[in-house]
């Protein structure tokens, strides 16, 4: 691989790696890196699509109330305004480079999804939107000169020398090589499939919080991981997701006994935040001692049902269910890293010339709990910026000298026994309900793995560490985070767990220092 010194260099191959390497093509080289191949990203799987405040019934000013209080006290307001404001902007930039959203004679389809008060979710291809944005940019990335593609590379550092990223060491075919770049912009997405029951792909395993970590960048909110509330309960079958459109467009879920449920939880019922949801789904298996509840279509058009979730449909129909006349298994699955590197309005990290965009970052829009098809419109949102931000500043040249050249390194994919334990231990004791007994027993058996382990497994316990430390740290029940020992959202807590290599823990109320 020869890959000479680069403007920028973009980690991730999702929405918002793509999205960023694009941005930046019109500045300058970039070298676009991913572990796996461009068409195995977590975006890809998205099905809902992106929120966006589009139609004139709707505006920026209802989409910041919905995601404020969706966020249970911890959204930043700034950059929950940056979001809103911005993200029509990136819809109609999408429009232009090609993405077919699926429309109707007034204008774009808008579909409606928990927590909004209003119909605001652009999708393409029915229940398909991010495959089909994901196989459009890729497209454009594949043809564009300035975009050199690096596929199957793993980072296994990132180069920092006196508090500056530079660029990263990375593998490829057990030999480590330097790539160099005035700018560096991770989008490696999250660490969801750090658990037994996940809607993400198998790479999701956080190595990008654990490179970040290590190269001195603060972390922010990690404990807040997002339990999907309907992800497919077949034997057999992996945690398919069933995307949250589907109670949009009025699916109802029913206990174990057939009865609907959701409305004594919460008066928006089937349309609660995905806390509320997944928690109350929780709390009727454990009544019921069963492992899934159901989600039923039956009562919705079947022409209807087959067209606006085609994949959905597909995919239930190769388990012997037909979505519109069976009732769906269904139980919560680990499913977004809400927590991440921690960065600034511009997207810039506590590390200079480091960039982080997409799920592997803490911006600050999501707060205790992410508003639904938030995630793809923070990609597009926060990539643009990153983009903007590098552009602006005149960044120093990287400096090759200070660093070996290539290596021979160890295989870096994880015995598969070691990363079962890890999943196994955050299954148990960090998952959607947690306890003070439990977390203690995790922390201390993914600390002695992280110590004796090199490597992607080594980052893989480390992650899974701190996210269970700063779940253990946090002792309230606020969205996402459940502590059964401490079952109350207790007011002092409305802080920011910050965690940063070499330092204990520490709380601070606002994630931003500056003004939008």
């Amino acid at each position: 691989m020869n890959a000479p010194e680069s403007d920028f260099l973009v980690i991730g191959a999702g929405l918002a790696g793509l999205y960023a390497a694009l941005r930046a093509a019109d500045y300058g080289r970039v070298c676009l890196l991913t572990k796996t191949s461009i068409s195995e990203t977590n975006s890809a799987w998205a099905q809902g699509g992106i929120a966006a405040a589009v139609d004139e019934n709707d505006s920026p000013q209802l989409h910041r109330e919905d995601t404020l209080r969706a966020g249970r006290g911890l959204c930043d307001e700034r950059a929950v305004d940056v979001l809103v404001r911005e993200g029509p902007r990136c819809i109609k930039e999408l429009d232009h480079l090609g993405v077919a959203f699926d429309r109707t004679p007034s204008g774009y389809e808008l579909g409606r999804e928990g927590g909004h008060s209003r119909r605001r979710i652009v999708h393409a291809g029915g229940s398909s939107t991010g495959q089909r944005v994901v196989a459009r940019l890729s497209e454009l990335v594949l043809q564009n000169p300035n975009i050199q593609l690096i596929e199957h590379t793993p980072v296994i550092e990132l180069l920092a020398t006196d508090g500056t990223c530079i660029g990263a060491r990375v593998a490829r075919e057990q030999v480590t090589q330097i790539v160099l770049a005035r700018v560096t912009i991770l989008a490696t997405g999250g660490a969801a499939a750090l658990y037994q029951r996940t809607t993400n792909p198998p790479g999701a395993t956080g190595e990008g919080i654990a490179l970040a970590y290590l190269a001195g960048a603060e972390l922010a909110d990690l404990e807040f991981i997002q339990f999907h509330p309907t992800a497919l309960a077949v034997p057999g079958a992996r945690s398919f997701l069933i995307s949250e459109a589907v109670r949009g467009e009025g699916a109802y879920l029913l206990n174990p006994q057939g009865e609907r449920f959701m409305i004594t939880y919460d008066e928006r019922a089937e349309l609660a935040p995905r806390d509320i949801v997944a928690r109350a789904i929780f709390e009727e298996m454990r009544k019921s001692k069963a492992d899934h509840v159901f989600l039923s279509l039956r009562h919705l058009d079947p022409k209807l049902v087959r067209a606006r979730f085609a994949n959905i449909y597909e995919t239930c129909l190769q388990h012997g269910l037909d979505i519109t006349r069976d009732l769906i298994p269904v139980a919560p699955a680990a499913h977004y890293t809400i927590g991440g590197v921690r960065t600034d309005l511009w997207a810039e990290t506590t590390v200079k010339n480091l960039f982080a965009i997409g799920e592997v970052s803490c911006t600050g829009v999501h707060g205790a709990n992410r508003l639904a098809s938030n995630s793809l419109l923070e990609c597009l949102v926060f990539a643009r910026r990153a983009v903007e931000a590098a552009v602006r500043h005149k960044f120093a040249s990287s400096r090759v000298q200070q660093f070996e050249g290539s290596r021979t390194c160890e295989p870096v994919t994880p015995r598969t026994p070691e990363l079962s334990w890890v999943k196994q231990l955050m299954t148990e004791h960090v998952g959607l309900v947690r306890d003070r007994a439990g977390l203690e027993y995790a922390i201390q058996e993914l600390s002695a793995l992280e110590a004796k382990s090199s490597g992607l497994l080594r980052d893989q316990a480390l992650v899974a560490r701190l996210i269970a430390q700063s779940a253990l740290f946090r002792t309230e029940t606020r969205g996402v985070h459940v502590r059964a020992d401490f079952p109350n959202e207790d007011p002092t807590w409305q802080a920011h767990i910050i965690v940063q290599k070499d330092r204990p823990l520490r709380l601070e109320k606002q994630l931003q220092t500056e003004s939008p």
